[in-house]
């Protein structure tokens, strides 16, 4: 499996330090590392149907989860799934989301 993320992405943070924790293997893209890397992941995002809503949206799509036969999802527990790996669990979260709201961030 391949993922497509950056360090700046909290998601992306906490899909690594769950790999690094539970142990799987997964090849890591990380989209602003290399401007490489990031071609490689805007020809997927600028062209595959799974990302039409990210688009319609104005989001980045990340992180991806790309399986082996070619299946793409942003879903962390279905990728998991396809490696044999259980879903994730609450207390697995490294980083939470902070509360925002209309007076900002806490």
């Amino acid at each position: 499996m391949k993922v497509y993320g950056t360090h700046i992405c909290i998601d992306c943070r906490n899909y690594q330090a769950l790999q690094a924790r539970r142990g799987f293997a997964a090849e890591f893209i990380d989209i602003t590392a290399s401007t490489a890397n990031l071609k490689e992941f805007l020809a997927l995002r600028d062209h595959d149907p799974v990302f039409a809503p990210v688009r319609e949206r104005g989001g980045i799509g990340v992180p991806l989860f790309v399986n082996d036969d070619g299946r793409k999802t942003f879903d962390l527990d279905e990728a998991l799934g396809w490696i044999g790996q259980p879903p994730v669990q609450p207390e697995e979260i490294a980083e939470q989301r902070p509360a925002c709201g209309l007076n900002g961030c806490r």
